[in-house]
């Protein structure tokens, strides 16, 4: 606790410069003597901040890019009114830029005995776990003369999960997938490999989906209808390593892998499959297995929410074996990494084959647009030096790509906001394909 008001203080007790007042501090010390004894009650009648009681309440997780309310409740146990600034101080990416001041800075006044509660709203611009710091208080005497001021813990944790942006495209997908399945009147006839039902033959029916031997009990010709496999396995695996640092516009790669994923895991989900994640790159950043159907995307999205990029060179060796320990029947693979030369082939091509023996693999990048502006861009030759690079950057990405083909691997390379539909109509069209 500290007292503040030094200005009144020093005015108390004489410090103005001797030349104006005199030699006498008898003197100076009666002129400012009511001037003394207001400070002295002010700094009386200020409630104690130690004494205070605070506890929090509110939101414990939040989307990104939403809002979240912190509710902290001050108690005032002493016979003195509370009157106060506080801060309720929070890390910096707990809100948008130049908004924290606003946010973070109460007053309040607390009668003897009562409570009162503010609200703390944070807008969080990062994902993972943002931990409440001190609560600073500065108790005011009613002259506002003097202050006593001291910092409390109240410990408080907001989990910031991933936005999932891409979720408008769900509905797309589900009618897609629904297609697939038979349930509307729009039905694809013969995909799928799952026999699901016999029906009267019409014309533009492929003749290699008739059942001759129940046509031969009827009357009528008839035909199977097929519809996807259902109850496969998926794994979603996500590149932690240096390469999901790099920035793409204001995010983070991962970040954009993140929201991939949890749409073709929404997707999957619905269509019967059982979706499991593991996030590597030197070890085992995150593992989610053997989760119900319903449970898959709140179960994502939490251990999704503290995944963070790490610097170091993804081992992969170490996660092809991971992933076959964890994938032990045949599953689809969807390895959510780069597309960079150097990478893929000194570290994934190697151990490829061991993944594409025993699964289906799809791999998954994410394209930078700003290296398709600079394609295209012209002008003057900064511009045509630009485009250049660009080019063989883009170049060297279909090379690797298809490289990757023709090892049997299904790649999907698109721009942040194209890629989580992409990959779900990649997902889908292997589903129709009858190759999971």
């Amino acid at each position: 606790m500290a007292l503040t008001g030094r200005a009144a203080l020093l005015a108390a007790i004489g410090t103005i410069p001797i030349g104006v007042w005199g030699p006498s501090w008898t003197g100076i010390l009666a002129v400012n003597a009511p001037l003394a004894l207001a400070c002295a009650c002010d700094a009386a009648l200020a409630a104690p901040v130690r004494r205070l009681g605070l506890t929090r309440s509110g939101d414990t997780s939040v989307r990104l890019g939403e809002r979240a309310d912190v509710t902290l409740s001050v108690t005032n146990p002493s016979g003195r009114p509370l009157r106060a600034r506080l801060r309720d101080a929070w890390p910096p990416s707990s809100w948008e830029a130049g908004t924290e001041v606003a946010a973070s800075r109460h007053r309040l006044t607390v009668p003897p005995g009562e409570r009162r509660r503010l609200t703390t709203r944070l807008r969080p611009t990062r994902r993972g776990d943002r931990h409440a710091d001190r609560v600073t208080i500065r108790s005011y005497g009613p002259l506002g003369l003097f202050s006593r001021q001291g910092s409390h813990k109240v410990p408080w944790t907001v989990r910031v999960l991933p936005p999932f942006t891409s979720r408008k495209h769900l509905p797309s997908k589900l009618a897609r997938l629904r297609e697939l399945d038979g349930r509307t009147s729009v039905l694809t006839r013969g995909e799928g490999t799952e026999f699901d039902s016999l029906r009267e033959y019409v014309p533009g029916d492929d003749t290699r989906s008739i059942d001759w031997r129940a046509t031969a009990r009827q009357s009528t010709v008839a035909v199977r209808t097929w519809r996807p496999e259902r109850d496969r396995h998926i794994l979603l695996v996500l590149d932690t390593g240096r390469t999901s640092a790099g920035r793409v516009g204001d995010a983070p790669r991962l970040d954009a892998s993140l929201d991939a994923a949890l749409l073709l895991a929404a997707l999957a989900s619905r269509a019967g499959d059982r979706v499991d994640l593991l996030a590597y790159d030197r070890r085992v950043r995150a593992l989610v297995q053997g989760r119900a159907a319903g449970d898959v995307l709140p179960s994502l999205v939490a251990a999704m929410a503290t995944l963070e990029p790490e610097l170091v060179e993804t081992d992969a060796r170490g996660l092809t074996a991971t992933a076959l320990r964890t994938a032990r029947r045949r599953s689809l693979i969807v390895l959510l990494t780069t597309l960079d030369a150097a990478p893929v082939e000194e570290g994934l091509l190697p151990v490829l084959s061991r993944l594409t023996q025993r699964h289906t693999v799809l791999v998954a990048s994410v394209a930078d647009p700003h290296v398709a502006r600079m394609a295209s861009a012209r002008g003057n030759a900064d511009a045509v030096y630009e485009a250049a690079a660009a080019a063989h950057a883009q170049a060297e990405r279909r090379r690797t790509a298809e490289e990757l083909t023709r090892h049997g691997v299904t790649v999907v390379d698109a721009t942040p906001d194209d890629l989580p539909p992409a990959l779900a109509d990649a997902y889908l069209a292997l589903k129709a394909a009858g190759r999971l």
